[in-house]
């Protein structure tokens, strides 16, 4: 099988690591070695994290006595016998070397010694941080990683603060019985992250997959076919990292069909058009690595045209900009890139969390990224830009640090069906270019205190059979057992809105709406879709615009019927998602990446 080929051509190439390393064993490693850059998962164990360390000669203040030889002249009478008429004594001078003893201080190198520079903070501050390094030393037998941490250099720490040779996995996958699922569910999505031996990153693609069941297999290009019910073991296993999962594929084959039976309710709109990041947007802004590259200023857009004639019936106001990168320079693995390029985002009180794709990665099939969550309690609305670079002083940079939380690199899908709770994360994992297939949709549950996937489950939606899928490309998760989701039925021409409720692994679908319009009709994409529980209102975004309709749900306006729009000029900023929590909305735009609140949405 293709996977267990990559693990023992992995295997090898560990070998020839570790001979290449006994060779090396003389090597000098006062001087850093370097690597390629690698993220490094975090343990649970705590070791200081240090500015420096450097190899010194210490040398130590000895006093030595030295003989040193000086001749002077001695001024002494000496007799010198001679005959002498008047028989007197005669005297000369005479030059004697005379020698002493004399104290000289010396200085004189002992022995070399490791030196740690300052005590800067302890790696447990960095658990739920993005982690990466491409260089170490070697102390007393020991590597001690230099880090970059959400994109700053820091320091180096003691490589046992790493997770090493650690796999983890969903414990648990549920999918939906679905004999027309022509794919199947890819068993790489249930890796949260797999380490090597030094606790570095492993790719999913190198990691030994293999599958026990009496009635399931697992592919040799790694899917789980869910066609027919049964149980599964997957173990995961990359040298001494290993780590199994429990997949259950549900017994209904008739779970998840329904009807699409509710009359669209017709709208008087004039025929709008807008624009696509096809039609060119603007250009992203660069990582920020200087103060110079950092906003000082809120943006601020009023709406210039709405449904009622009302040319200020809202504007949009910044709350926000988040860092342009949260990895280090030269990230150019998608693992180990966070990006700013966000696709979606909610909120609920004041966590925020986002959804990162790499630029262009929201169009593919397994679109991977990164989470992010920030706690909107300790958010500066400038000042987290700098977290990058070495601008901010280190104690205020980690403040911010501490409130922020990196997901491992998971499956997102186009990134806009992202929903919260007070414990979760739920994002629907869908491709933006799928073209309603009648495969399976995966939801991904993420636990906040951790940003790892707890739980995946699959579901499907048919309109009476396989003939007439549902598949949602926006969808909001309104609770932890109900998602509210967004369909566009391009052959008739309307917006269907359905209820997705869950019961245990079971999933029910009901159509609570339809709108009688495309909205934009230029075939725009939908950028964003969010309930707003206080107004029992959807609003959907295409870019530049937001549409308001009723969603019925609470009794408080007609389910499907178009209330108002509001046009902004942003001057071709996409619109990357939308949130709501309470009586509050907020929107996403990107280049700069920045969240803002809309204000005066009139009734």
């Amino acid at each position: 099988m293709r996977r267990f080929a990559l693990g023992m051509m992995t295997s090898a190439a560990l070998m020839a690591g570790l001979a290449s390393q006994v060779q090396a064993s003389s090597k000098d490693y006062s001087k850093s070695t370097k690597t390629d850059l690698v993220t490094k998962i975090m343990g649970n164990k705590s070791y200081q994290v240090y500015s420096s360390l450097k190899l010194e000669e210490v040398t130590k203040k000895v006093k030595t006595k030295t003989k040193e030889k000086k001749k002077y002249t001695v001024k002494k009478k000496v007799a010198v016998k001679k005959k002498s008429k008047k028989g007197k004594t005669k005297y000369k001078t005479v030059k004697q070397v005379k020698y002493k003893w004399v104290t000289k201080t010396a200085y004189k190198n002992v022995k070399k010694k490791w030196k740690f520079g300052k005590k800067l903070t302890v790696s447990a501050d960095f658990r739920y941080a993005h982690v990466q390094s491409k260089s170490y030393k070697v102390k007393d037998g020991k590597r001690y990683y230099y880090i970059y941490v959400n994109g700053r250099p820091v320091g180096y720490v003691n490589e046992k603060a790493f997770a090493l040779s650690k796999a983890n996995v969903v414990s648990q996958v549920s999918l939906v019985n679905n004999p027309s699922d022509s794919v199947g569910f890819n068993a790489e999505d249930a890796i949260n992250y797999v380490t090597d031996q030094h606790g570095s990153l492993v790719d999913n693609d190198s990691v030994e997959i293999s599958c026990k069941s009496a009635e399931l297999n697992i592919s040799d290009t790694g899917y789980v076919s869910s066609r027919k019910a049964g149980t599964a073991v997957l173990t995961f296993k990359y040298g001494k990292a290993k780590a199994t999962s429990k997949l259950t594929v549900r017994g209904d084959a008739k779970e998840g069909i329904s009807s699409a039976d509710v009359t669209p309710v017709k709208t008087d709109l004039p025929e709008i058009t807008t624009w696509s990041a096809r039609d060119g947007a603007r250009l992203s802004s660069s990582s920020t690595i200087t103060s110079k590259d950092a906003v000082s200023s809120s943006h601020k857009y009023w709406a210039t045209k709405t449904m009622s004639g009302n040319a200020k019936g809202a504007d949009i106001e910044t709350i926000f900009y988040h860092p342009a990168v949260l990895s280090a320079p030269g990230s150019s693995n998608l693992e180990a890139k966070v990006s700013s390029a966000v696709q979606g985002i909610d909120f609920y009180d004041n966590d925020l969390v986002t959804s990162n794709l790499d630029l262009g990665q929201a169009d593919n099939w397994e679109a991977r990224g990164h989470m992010v969550y920030y706690n909107m309690r300790k958010v500066k609305k400038y000042n987290w830009q700098l977290i990058p670079s070495k601008m901010l002083s280190f104690n205020t940079w980690l403040s911010y640090i501490k409130n922020i939380k990196v997901s491992p690199y998971m499956k997102l899908g186009h990134g806009q069906s992202v929903g919260s709770t007070k414990k979760y994360v739920y994002v629907l994992a869908n491709w933006n270019r799928s073209n309603n297939w009648s495969n399976s949709q995966e939801l991904i549950r993420v636990k906040k205190s951790t940003m790892e996937i707890d739980k995946i489950w699959t579901f499907k939606v048919w309109n009476g059979s396989a003939k007439y899928p549902r598949i949602f490309l926006n969808a909001d998760v309104i609770d932890d057992n109900t998602l509210l989701a967004l369909f566009h039925n391009a052959y008739k021409h309307c917006y269907e809105y359905w209820k997705i409720s869950r019961s245990g692994d079971s999933f029910k679908a009901k159509e609570v709406g339809a709108t009688g319009s495309d909205l934009i009709s230029n075939s725009a994409e939908v950028q964003g879709f969010v309930w707003n529980s206080a107004y029992d209102v959807y609003y959907i975004a295409f870019n530049d615009y937001l549409f308001k309709i009723g969603a019925g749900l609470d009794g408080k306006t007609d389910a499907g019927k178009l209330l108002n729009y509001y046009k902004f000029d942003t001057g071709r900023r996409e619109f990357e998602g939308l949130s709501s929590y309470g009586p509050e909305l907020y929107v996403n735009l990107n280049h700069p990446t920045e969240t803002l609140k809309v204000n005066h949405i009139t009734k």
